[in-house]
């Protein structure tokens, strides 16, 4: 059942009419049947009074997203993803700019919070590889160093440039993700 069905079928169940319902929400009637006839989408400030005024929780009333916000929801997923690439400037600390973007936003759709936090999560894992990797050339080297007559020491590009190019990859493939995905 679309939005605009339900809002409909959520009136008739009340008994009142769309001049009613218009008036309990502050809109026009003309609003209020461009959106049960599915011409336009409610904006979420009268979706909310919407479901105020027929007595239904917002999730009843629109368990999916509405177009608008699945638009905004991906944008802002974008952006957080997109966030991630500070780690070209602050490699070890740019987790925090898309921190800031989900804690600034403060969203409720339990799917969208839990993509952004995967996301985060997973720059932190990078993180830890990444130090991970340079103790092991560290090491590596110290024990050349130690045991062998003619070390060949390898070079801190190498990790370097390795874990920023996978770091690339993991970004660009959330990216891709939160453009496809649907939220409920």
């Amino acid at each position: 059942m679309t939005l605009s069905q339900k809002i409909a079928v959520a009136r008739s169940k009340k008994g009142i009419t769309q001049d009613e319902l218009a008036g309990l929400v502050k809109v026009s009637v003309r609003t209020i049947q461009r959106i049960e006839s599915g011409e336009s989408a409610p904006r979420k400030y009268t979706l909310k009074a919407l479901a105020e005024a027929l007595g239904l929780s917002l999730e009843e009333l629109s368990p999916g997203a509405v177009d608008g916000d699945t638009a905004e929801t991906k944008h802002f997923l974008m952006l957080l993803c997109v966030s991630c690439f500070s780690y070209l400037l602050l490699p070890y600390i740019h987790f925090l700019i898309p921190s800031w973007l989900l804690n600034k936003r403060k969203e409720q759709n339990a799917e969208v919070r839990q993509f952004a936090r995967r996301v985060i999560r997973t720059q932190i894992y990078w993180i830890i590889a990444t130090m991970l990797f340079f103790l092991v050339v560290l090491l590596v080297n110290f024990l050349q160093k130690v045991y062998l007559a003619n070390p060949h020491f390898i070079s801190y590009f190498i990790p370097f440039f390795t874990m920023y190019f996978v770091n690339a990859i993991i970004i660009f493939s959330f990216l891709r993700k939160s453009q496809t995905l649907s939220f409920n």
